[in-house]
């Protein structure tokens, strides 16, 4: 069992870059087309991320391949550490019920007199209840082919590594990780330069780590600019208190260095959110906004969302007291819920966030029992059909013109049941909790960029 943690630890360790946000190499951003309006004036279209920025570099497909190779022989030894530690923990269970039927057969053996019917019949009974050690003996046969199997899959990726390491010998891996790096923070400058946009398409999933319950929260500060790179935690749904915070993304995939905050009051439902080094969140059974502060561990302000649902009066599709939902875009901090004079149809509030003051509100004539998740980017709501598999973001609403449309825009639904989904501007990425994985998808925005004369 050791010897599988140890392996998958290798693995996730030797696979991983030390900013794992945005594994993918097509994950940039391009012009898509230019030309000029009437006045003369240059008109840029931008699509990000664009699809075929490095693929022509084969070297680059076969990283890929072989990053999804390790990838898929992680996961399977993690299910193979999971399943060994607990039938070694049933194997133990029923050491000493074997250790009595060894010493009834070894005194059987001595002296067959001993072994009257009602002893034999006790014995007997002991027998029937180590049956169900064969399959698990079995299970461990198996296992341990599949152990052979990914020994050799471990080695062809690393004769595969090696050949590349040789091709690309020439360069130095700090100095290329460097570049990297610096290009990566340009690139990021750059998006924020760019400005806001609607959703087109949604990258695959990535999972960045399995951990807690079927239902909870997970975020960075969604603040623009930042240079704040905690990650918080919160897991459940139902009157939860503590928020484990880690120093970097890193920690977090390792569940290291991190600190526990005690929350003065219980949350309710998953949609709180993390703006300016504060969190904002739900107070158990009310409609109360709570906004807590890290550093001070302190509550600054609470106010009630007037007329605003809670305790499952209307949450999203798959319940569990998300009747208010808190989230942050490139236009500030948001609350989605609904109320009886609405029809528990949506309304989207924005919110001031110091007094946490009602700016203003949009009603936007959708279901919320209809929606499994919903996010804001640019002032545009996104709402999803469903939380389980086949989801797919079904309904927008523009609040910078009142307006609404229906949309197609599909996403791979990994672990087939989502109950918490959040955009965060600073990184322009969904933030997700699947079914107990914490899940980052990339976003595409499209959008048309003027010269500053405009």
């Amino acid at each position: 069992m050791h010897l599988f943690s140890a392996m998958f630890l290798l693995l996730m360790l030797s696979t991983i870059p030390s900013e794992a946000l945005y594994p993918s190499p097509e994950e940039g951003w391009q012009i898509y087309s230019s030309a000029q309006d009437a006045d003369g004036k240059c008109i840029c279209t931008v699509v990000a991320p664009a699809q075929n920025m490095c693929n022509r570099d084969p070297r680059s497909r076969q990283l890929r391949q072989l990053m999804e190779k390790v990838q898929n022989i992680t996961q399977s030894m993690e299910v193979l550490d999971l399943r060994t530690y607990r039938d070694l923990q049933y194997v133990r269970d029923t050491e000493n019920l074997m250790k009595t039927v060894d010493g009834r057969l070894k005194t059987a053996s001595e002296n067959a007199r001993s072994l009257n019917p009602k002893s034999f019949q006790e014995l007997k009974d002991k027998v029937t209840q180590l049956l169900p050690l064969l399959p698990v003996v079995e299970q461990y046969k198996a296992d341990a082919r599949m152990i052979l199997r990914l020994r050799e899959e471990v080695r062809n990726l690393s004769l595969v590594l090696m050949a590349i390491q040789e091709e690309m010998g020439a360069y130095d891996y700090e100095e290329l990780r460097q570049r990297v790096l610096l290009l990566e923070t340009r690139l990021h400058s750059c998006m924020q330069k760019l400005g806001c946009g609607k959703l087109t398409g949604v990258s695959n999933p990535i999972t960045v780590r399995a951990s807690g319950s079927r239902f909870g929260s997970w975020m960075t500060d969604t603040m623009i600019p930042s240079s704040d790179n905690r990650v918080w935690s919160m897991d459940g749904y139902f009157k939860g208190r503590r928020v484990l915070e880690y120093r970097t993304m890193n920690d977090f995939m390792k569940g290291q260095n991190f600190v526990q905050h005690l929350l003065p009051h219980p949350w309710a439902g998953t949609g709180h959110v993390v703006y300016n080094g504060s969190l904002y969140y739900n107070k158990y059974q009310s409609n109360i906004i709570i906004k807590y502060h890290f550093r001070s561990r302190s509550i600054l302000v609470q106010r009630s969302l007037s007329g605003a649902g809670y305790n499952n009066t209307f949450p999203y599709s798959w319940g569990g007291s998300s009747d208010i939902d808190l989230m942050a875009d490139e236009n500030g901090l948001w609350a989605v819920y609904t109320t009886i004079p609405n029809a528990g149809n949506i309304v989207i509030s924005r919110l001031e966030p110091q007094s946490l003051e009602v700016l203003q509100t949009w009603d936007t004539g959708f279901p919320k029992r209809s929606a499994g998740e919903s996010f804001m980017i640019c002032g545009t709501l996104y709402v999803t059909n469903s939380h389980l598999a086949g989801a797919k973001i079904y309904f927008a609403y523009y609040t910078n013109t009142s307006t609404y449309e229906y949309t197609d825009i599909p996403f791979h639904n990994q672990y087939s049941h989502i109950s918490m989904m959040d955009y965060n501007p600073r990184e322009r990425v969904l933030y997700t909790w699947n079914n107990g994985h914490q899940v980052l998808y990339n976003v595409t925005l499209f959008q048309v960029i003027k010269t500053s004369e405009d």
